[in-house]
This record gives C-alpha cells, sequence and structure tokens, in this order.
C-alpha cells in the first residue's frame, strides 16, 4: 500500500508539469495567460496562439491585453511573473532591439529579463496620405510635396515614439535628405481618421488597418516597407520600387520571464509550431497582414541580436535624442 501511494504521488507529480494534456486537465486548470500589448492584428494573432496552446496542452489559456507605453506595460507584466510558464506575452521585435536605444531608463533588459520562445510571424508598415491634402499619388509625388514644405512637412506614426512606423518616417528621411516632423500616435485609428479628414498629410502605421480605407478611396497607401509586395494590396509598390531605398518589417514572437526551465520553453514552443504550418491559420495571419516567420529560441535571440545592433547605427545616424521610459 505504501508503495502504491508513493506511485500515485510521482504520478500527480509528473501530471503537474507542463506538456501532459490529459493529466494537465485533470490536476491543473490554472490558466495559461498570453499578455498582448498592442491591439488590432496583435491582439488577433495572440488570441490564436492562445487557442493553440489550449489545444495543444488540454488546459485553458486566455489573452489579456495591457496596452499602454508602447508594449513596455506588457512587457513588464511578464518580466515580474513566475518562471513556471503560466505567463507569457506576445510582442513585436521593436522593445527588444529600438527601445534600448532610445529610452535612457527601461524597466526591463531586453535580454536578461525574458526567456524567448518561438518566433511566429512579420509584417509591413505602410505609407499612406490624403491626396486631396498633398496631391500626390505615389512616393515620388509624397516627396516632391514633402521638399516643398522646406521642413515643415508631417507625418504621423502609430504606435508612436520609438515605433518601427516612426523609424520607417525617419529613414525616408534620410534616404532623401528630407527633414520631417512627426506626430505620434498611440492608436492607428485615430491617426488614419486624421488622413482621411485631411489634418493629417502623411501617416505611418500596420498596413491591415489602412487598407479598407485604402480600398474605399479615403487614404492612399503609397508603398509598404518591405522586400515584397503585399497581397492585400498587390498594386502598391514596395518603398525601393517606388525609388525609396528603405526596407524593414517587424517580427513578433512569444516570450516569457527569464528563467524558465529549458524543457519548458520547449514544451511551449513545440505546442505553439504546429500552427504555423496550418494552412487555416496562415489564412487568417496574412488577412491581418501577417505573414508566418518561424525562429526556435536561439534563432530568436539571435534575431533580436542583430536588430539591437542594426538600430543602434540607425539612432546614431538620426540623431535621436534618448528619452526617459
Amino acid at each position: 500500500m505504501t508503495n502504491r501511494r508513493h506511485a500515485l504521488k510521482q504520478i500527480a507529480a509528473g501530471a503537474a508539469t507542463l506538456g501532459a494534456p490529459s493529466a494537465f486537465a485533470q490536476v491543473d486548470q490554472t490558466p495559461i495567460t498570453v499578455l498582448v500589448g498592442a491591439a488590432s492584428s496583435m491582439d488577433f494573432t495572440a488570441r490564436l496562439i492562445a487557442e493553440q496552446l489550449r489545444d495543444a496542452l488540454g488546459r485553458p489559456a486566455v489573452v489579456l491585453s495591457k496596452l499602454g507605453a508602447g508594449q513596455r506595460v506588457a512587457l513588464g507584466t511578464a518580466k515580474r511573473a513566475a518562471p513556471d510558464g503560466r505567463t507569457l506575452v506576445f510582442a513585436t521585435d521593436g522593445p527588444f532591439t529600438i527601445y534600448p536605444h532610445i529610452y535612457t531608463k527601461l524597466d526591463y533588459d531586453p535580454v536578461a529579463d525574458f526567456s524567448p520562445i518561438i518566433g511566429v510571424s512579420y509584417f509591413d508598415v505602410a505609407v499612406s496620405t490624403n491626396p486631396q491634402t498633398t496631391g500626390a499619388n505615389d512616393m515620388k509625388g509624397l516627396v516632391d510635396w514633402a521638399r516643398a514644405q522646406q521642413g515643415k512637412a508631417t507625418f504621423g506614426s502609430a504606435p508612436g515614439n520609438g515605433s518601427l512606423s516612426h523609424f520607417v518616417g525617419i529613414n525616408i528621411g534620410l534616404a532623401t535628405n528630407i527633414g520631417f516632423m512627426h506626430v505620434p500616435y498611440k492608436d492607428s485609428g485615430v491617426g488614419l481618421v486624421d488622413l482621411a479628414a485631411g489634418r493629417l498629410p502623411m501617416m505611418i502605421t500596420g498596413l491591415a488597418p489602412q487598407v479598407e480605407l485604402h480600398k474605399a478611396g479615403k487614404i492612399k497607401i503609397l508603398a509598404i516597407s518591405g522586400d515584397k509586395r503585399s497581397p492585400l494590396v498587390p498594386d502598391v509598390p514596395t518603398l525601393k520600387e517606388a525609388g525609396v531605398n528603405v526596407s524593414t518589417t517587424t517580427a513578433t514572437g512569444v516570450f516569457g520571464p527569464a528563467k524558465i526551465p529549458q524543457d519548458m520553453v520547449m514544451r511551449l514552443h513545440d505546442a505553439i509550431l504546429p500552427m504555423l504550418s496550418n494552412t487555416t491559420i496562415r489564412d487568417k495571419l496574412a488577412s491581418q497582414g501577417m505573414t508566418v516567420w518561424h525562429a526556435n529560441p536561439p534563432q530568436l535571440s539571435t534575431h533580436l541580436e542583430e536588430g539591437r545592433k542594426r538600430f543602434a547605427a540607425l539612432v546614431k545616424a538620426s540623431g535621436y535624442k534618448a528619452e526617459p521610459a
């Protein structure tokens, strides 16, 4: 009887580890929480990830929006969580690659405070205008308009200061030798309303939120930031095709707090991985302007390190002044 009780205790302990679906459902129904610090396509994708975790691990998984401070609220929450695999964060790479160079003080270390788990997707940002405001129907026309403003040309970006959208604008300025004034928007929807209403001449933000307004003729998407045209707007050229030597995308990934055991990291990676080859999910992501991109934990770490080096040079070249977090 003693041996039987000991054996039952061992079985129960094994079932409580991450990755035993049927036993986990019986023993531990504490949800896995996927934090997300951005709305729109990021929130949409986080929910697909939560569904995948639920199905693969046989336990509840929920999405918790922690909007604010350019995803830093969500990242700070994840940093402080226990390293038990129950709290994850879905984020873009900007807070890990750009923010270390533009904020004098962050409340997290982009390397030491997180466990990279899996790269999920990448997406472009797009440059758009209101032709009634600028008279521009292509990037050449927009560049000509901006140059004529003699340093007073304005562009909006979302999610604002320090975002990839902001730095695409900075990059365009460097590539064309034009000085731009920047208006940061926390939400792309507000900026696009201003663009459509003629209160803003130029907007740079994620592609997907712009497509409906573009097709309705209320704004005009002039170029996208990646190396390839998007199936959402196949008629729109890349910035390079449009004559502006700028090319960049935003990658997304799932991260946990530091010190998650490596075997648990790989269980989470392996639980999420099948969704990246699921045709239905790939189509859903494509409808949000996202392209599937897989990176395992070491590859994701390498991607972030290369990004930090790239943005260190860009921030220096741009003269961007660091600010408090």
